[in-house]
């Protein structure tokens, strides 16, 4: 059976094919996880996610739950998209870490606060919380 999508036609995968594409995504995040320097050697690397989640959920730093929905996080707000998948939908570190700095670099009209800017997170700040993102 087809079904339609924006104007393509899309044909619906199969039970079988769902857990090969499942895995797929896995190991592609996997990788980028790699090539990103993300997943490090042993403690550091989980003293540094450790590091970047605490600054995550701190409601005087990065305050990400204000607005955002992860996964093991209470009372997250609905205003920006789900914090999941991204090392999928920031392939490129940089990105996000420019994203978290300043949103309004890439979207002059961004909600997200210029955390950077402002003086609310350092840079080194950001390069933890952004380990931490990776593993969501």
């Amino acid at each position: 059976m087809k079904n339609v999508f924006y104007g393509r036609m899309k044909q619906k995968r199969s039970a079988k094919e769902r857990p090969i594409a499942t895995r797929m995504a896995q190991i592609a995040a996997l990788f980028v996880l790699a090539l990103s320097g993300a997943v490090g050697s042993g403690a550091e690397s989980a003293e540094r996610i450790t590091q970047g989640k605490q600054l995550t959920m701190d409601r005087g730093k990065g305050n990400c739950l204000a607005c955002h929905k992860i996964a093991d996080g209470e009372l997250p707000g609905t205003l920006g998209p789900p914090l999941l998948a991204m090392a999928l939908r920031y392939p490129d570190r940089g990105a996000l870490i420019s994203q978290v700095c300043d949103a309004t670099q890439r979207n002059r009209h961004s909600r997200m606060p210029p955390f950077c800017r402002h003086g609310i997170l350092t840079e080194d700040e950001v390069e933890l919380i952004v380990d931490y993102l990776y593993t969501l």
